[in-house]
């Protein structure tokens, strides 16, 4: 596959993703905790990134949207365990605001906000992971 192609689809899971928080809190009124807040902070700028980097195939691209989605991933994976396994968020307690073991949706018994994140931020890195510097002669 080519890159661009790989860049496009990481552009369309970001887009994806920004819009879909964007509806949670602007249509449904659920109001981001902390540790959205930073799932939003890691996500947001790769719409703008990952579209960069697929409009002009910026092979150098690659290595700052995976940075973004690799870390962001590990924000979703803290957060999720914060809201299914028990006890879990006493750890590191949220504070101020909505508290991060809340739990707008969930879908199945499993799929909550911070599973979509996580699942959107795991797509693009195995997006990344697959693109291959170009030879320059063909």
């Amino acid at each position: 596959m080519k890159n661009t192609k790989l860049f496009y689809i990481s552009w369309v899971i970001a887009l994806v993703a920004t819009l879909g928080s964007l509806y949670f809190s602007q249509i449904r009124h659920f109001i981001p905790c902390e540790m959205c807040w930073y799932q939003r902070i890691l996500m947001y700028p790769l719409v703008i990134v990952s579209g960069f980097a697929a409009f002009v195939n910026a092979y150098y691209m690659k290595y700052m949207i995976m940075t973004f989605s690799i870390i962001g991933f590990c924000f979703s994976v803290y957060h999720y365990m914060e809201q299914k396994v028990p006890g879990f968020s006493t750890i590191k307690p949220c504070v101020g605001g909505v508290p991060c073991n809340t739990q707008y949706i969930n879908y199945f018994g499993f799929i909550t906000i911070p599973f979509l994140a996580g699942t959107a931020f795991l797509l693009i890195t195995i997006a990344m992971l697959l693109v291959k510097k170009e030879n320059a002669a063909k």
